[in-house]
Formats: C-alpha cells, structure tokens, sequence
C-alpha cells in the first residue's frame, strides 16, 4: 500500500515538472503584457517623475506598496516580540 502512495506521488510530481517545464519561457524573454506600455507612455505626464518604477511603486500600487510595509512591520514587532527576555517580575 505505501508503495502505491509514493508511486502515485511521484506520478504527480513528475506531471506538475513536466507541465511547469513545458509551459516555461526562453530565458530572457519577457511576458507580453499591455501595461508595460501604458506605464512607459503615460508615466512622466500622469505622475510627474522621470523614474518609471518610482512611479509604478509609489504611485500606481501605493497601496499596494503601504500594505506590503505594514505586513513586514507587523512580521518584525511579532518577532521581537517573541525573542524578547521576560523581566524579572514577569517570571
């Protein structure tokens, strides 16, 4: 029975390679993709900044970008949080 497990598991495993192989990209090759174009077109007159990823960063995903913040803060609280020593009375 746990022969047949691990055979079938390394079934799917090979599938998914496969699959995640065959639907790869050349290397260097970049997705298609509408926005690119829109971004380096409109950038400098919509938001006002020469830097294209400045304004993809801070401008089109700002929010985006305050969350992305907010979850590494809360990751680095949560941690020092964790390893802090106790005082002595809060033994």
């Amino acid at each position: 029975m746990r022969k047949a497990i691990l055979f079938v598991t390394f079934l799917f495993v090979s599938a998914f390679l496969l699959l995640g192989v065959a639907e790869m990209r050349p290397f260097g090759q970049p997705a298609v993709a509408d926005m690119d174009d829109y971004f380096i077109t409109n950038a400098q007159g919509e938001v006002a900044v020469n830097n294209v990823v400045t304004a993809v960063v801070f401008d089109y995903r700002g929010f985006d970008t305050l969350g992305e913040a907010t979850v590494l803060f809360a990751a680095v609280v949560g941690i020092l949080a964790l390893f802090r020593k106790p005082k002595e009375d809060e033994r």
